[in-house]
C-alpha cells in the first residue's frame, strides 16, 4: 500500500500539503525578487465587531499569481506571521523559533488557505507571580496583519476589528 507523503501531524505551518518535487524543481528558475512580488496576502474576519473576549476567527489567503511554480525564501522557519495591533500573535513573551532559513512553495496559480483563532485576549509575560497573565482586547478598534516571514517586501496584508 502507499505511504502518504504528508501527515496531519507533521504540518507545522498550517498549510495541508504533499511534496511537489516538479514544483520545487521549476521554482528554482523564478527569481527571488519575482516570487516575492508574486505572492498576494488577503486577511479577512467573518465578523467586523466582536464583544470582549469573544474569539476572533482569522481567514488568511496566499496566492500565487503566477502561472509558474515558485518557492519564496523565508528569514526563519516561521513561514508566516499574525500579529494584533502590532503583538506577534496576541503575546509579548519571548519567542524561541528556529532562525535558520525557511521556504514556502506554491504550485501556479495556487492558493493557500489557513484558518487561525485570535482568542480575544493578549497574553502578557509578566502577570501574577511571574506567570503569564491573559488581558482582555480593550473596547475599539485593533488592527490584525498578516505577512509572509521574508527579509525585504514582505507581501502583506491587514484588517480592522471592533471590540465592543
Amino acid at each position: 500500500m502507499p505511504q502518504p507523503r504528508h501527515r496531519s501531524e507533521d504540518d507545522r505551518y498550517g498549510f495541508d500539503e504533499t511534496t511537489n518535487y516538479l514544483t520545487s524543481a521549476l521554482s528554482k528558475l523564478v527569481p527571488n525578487w519575482l516570487a516575492r512580488r508574486a505572492v498576494s496576502v488577503s486577511v479577512d474576519t467573518p465578523k467586523d465587531s466582536y464583544r470582549r473576549g469573544e474569539p476572533v476567527e482569522i481567514v488568511v489567503e496566499f496566492k500565487n499569481r503566477l502561472p509558474l511554480p515558485i518557492a519564496v525564501p523565508t528569514a526563519e522557519r516561521r513561514l508566516w506571521e499574525w500579529r494584533v495591533d502590532g503583538v506577534l500573535e496576541a503575546t509579548d513573551e519571548p519567542r524561541y523559533v528556529d532562525r535558520s532559513p525557511g521556504s514556502i512553495a506554491f504550485r501556479g496559480g495556487e492558493r493557500k488557505r489557513v484558518v487561525n483563532r485570535w482568542n480575544g485576549h493578549f497574553r502578557r509575560a509578566e502577570g501574577v507571580d511571574g506567570l503569564p497573565a491573559f488581558e482582555p482586547a480593550t473596547p475599539g478598534e485593533h488592527t490584525i496583519s498578516v505577512s509572509l516571514s521574508t527579509d525585504a517586501d514582505r507581501p502583506a496584508d491587514s484588517t480592522t476589528v471592533s471590540i465592543e
